[in-house]
């Protein structure tokens, strides 16, 4: 399974997980490089699974909060704890 974002690949591995809909990525199969922490909404504070929003992002082009990751997450999501999720527009290709 690939992430792709304007052509580029973001994360690629071949053991992802689906849950709640969305796929999530181990963070060692994610270029890191790509994505910058996004500041922390009111939203997100009250998540109880401490998420953490990132902006995809290459030169002067940027995709505002289109990753996240778990950094604290409940019981039922702890087997993504530290993965990245993607959605707006990351197309996910596999």
């Amino acid at each position: 399974m690939k992430a792709v974002w304007h052509g580029r690949i973001v994360a690629d591995s071949d053991q992802t997980i689906e849950l709640a809909g969305y796929r999530y990525f181990p963070r060692a199969s994610v270029r890191m490089s790509m994505l910058r922490a996004s500041p922390r909404t009111e939203s997100d504070l009250r998540c109880p699974h401490g998420v953490q929003f990132y902006d995809v992002a290459d030169g002067a082009r940027v995709s505002e909060r289109a990753a996240w990751s778990y950094e604290a997450p409940k019981p039922e999501y702890r087997h993504v704890d530290h993965w990245i999720g993607f959605w707006e527009d990351v197309e996910l290709a596999g």
